[in-house]
């Protein structure tokens, strides 16, 4: 009889062994990463053999295995950016205790520097914690060694308990019962079973952790941009709504016509709003702390600043009109008006960008919204300067000094909200998220 198993499973079976030094020798195996397999035997005479459980007692014991199971490259670096994030990655498995530790430390789940800090527990110690004690304690420890399906399950209860959002990854039958629990279940693609897949939410096609990392990367990405295109379209259509309702106010005639307001909104809403929806990752996407699941997308001041910005645009547009029709009259009033707001909204769509001033993080990478600005800005500009369009919108041509005032109006919002941002930053302070930082 050959059996092979965990060592401190595999001691309890065997008879004339020197436990205190293969428990040295199993240590300092796994202290050093290493996966530890002990291997013993028995000669039996009978050809008629009952498999019961006593079968596997008494045995010799034979000696260890250590086998070396490396970290991935780059896990060690997608889990420092993990923490930048404000994600705190725990470490769930059936290795042993040491193993486990030594290795958590070496990816960085665990700090060195924290060596005399309880980092790990194990399944045995587990069964003598309540829930609401393992819930009180729950975020002591970064690694669950020897646990079993009941255990997983029960640590991603605790984590949901203290209000954070889990997301666990398996491959496993034994791992399903968690990956159903977890509010996002992640299963492996290449090794896992069926069972794990349909338990889970997502499927990992490459079995890589690293690709979690860039998945969260992308995700948080396409959720600024959502933000940035409703934030544009909604502070441009306040400053639509603001330039004809102020218009009223002060008893002026009607800034814009209303197939010219259409025309606005065509041109120069839809394209830039596009554009917006595919902006690259900002520099410091992955330095910030996750939204909280209850945040919605108007949290964090949009509102405000929404209205304050549409409120910007209608105004400047008011005060090219009152310009036009103090000194040239109703229709280069309407024509520098119209004119004025497409390129304010145009130009505006660069503020949007970043919270940071567009001059540090750079105007030309995002090569659709510079396309959409020179897109907008041509049509514009062709409605008013060819006749028959202009006749069309009822539009005239503008002279020099109308085209001068009208374009330096239009260019404001750009010293405006650089104004504005560099006093947020000198209010608020700028956030530095630091590297220890806990969802």
């Amino acid at each position: 009889i050959i059996t092979k198993g965990a060592p401190d499973v595999i001691f309890k079976h065997c008879a004339k062994i020197d436990i205190n030094q293969a428990q040295k020798q199993n240590e300092e195996m796994a202290q050093n990463a290493l996966r530890v397999i002990a291997v013993a035997y028995k000669d039996i005479s009978e050809e008629n053999i009952k498999i019961t459980e006593d079968l596997e007692k008494n045995l010799k014991f034979v000696g260890l295995i250590g086998m070396i199971d490396p970290p991935r490259p780059g896990v060690k670096e997608a889990i420092d950016t993990c923490k930048k994030a404000g994600i705190r990655t725990v470490m769930i498995t059936g290795d042993h205790i040491l193993t486990a530790t030594a290795i958590a430390k070496e990816i960085g789940i665990i700090e060195s520097k924290e060596d005399n800090v309880k980092h790990a527990i194990t399944g045995e110690e587990l069964d003598k914690l309540s829930d609401k004690q393992l819930e009180k304690t729950i975020k002591q420890y970064s690694v669950y060694a020897r646990v079993t399906p009941e255990h997983k399950v029960r640590i991603v209860k605790a984590w949901q308990n203290t209000g954070a959002v889990v997301a666990m990854t398996g491959d496993g039958v034994n791992d399903s019962p968690a990956l159903k629990k977890a509010d996002i279940g992640i299963a492996m693609g290449k090794n896992g079973t069926d069972v794990a897949k349909n338990a889970s939410d997502m499927i990992l096609t490459d079995d890589n952790f690293v690709t979690i990392v860039e998945a969260i990367k992308e995700g948080r990405t396409i959720y600024d941009n959502i933000k940035k295109a409703i934030h544009f379209l909604i502070a441009t259509n306040i400053g639509e709504i603001v330039t004809i309702f102020v218009g009223l106010i002060l008893g002026l005639k009607t800034p814009l016509l209303a197939i010219q307001l259409l025309w606005i909104n065509m041109v120069t809403d839809s394209f830039p709003a596009i554009a917006l929806g595919l902006e690259q990752p900002e520099k410091e996407i992955m330095n910030r702390p996750p939204n909280k699941s209850n945040q919605g997308i108007f949290s964090d001041g949009l509102w405000s600043k929404i209205i304050t910005e549409g409120i910007m645009i209608g105004m400047l547009t008011i005060v090219t009109f009152s310009i036009g029709i103090k000194y040239y009259g109703i229709e280069v009033a309407r024509t520098m008006t119209f004119f004025a707001l497409g390129t304010l909204e145009l130009i505006h769509s660069f503020n949007i960008k970043s919270e940071q001033s567009i001059f540090k993080i750079g105007i030309l990478e995002n090569k659709y919204l510079i396309g959409s600005f020179i897109l907008g800005t041509i049509v514009q500009t062709i409605v008013v300067i060819i006749p028959q369009l202009a006749k069309i919108f009822k539009l005239i041509p503008l002279n020099q000094t109308q085209w001068l005032i009208t374009i330096a109006i239009s260019l404001l919002p750009i010293p405006i909200m650089e104004l504005q941002k560099r006093v947020n930053k000198i209010k608020l302070g700028k956030i530095i998220y630091v590297k220890k930082q806990e969802a």
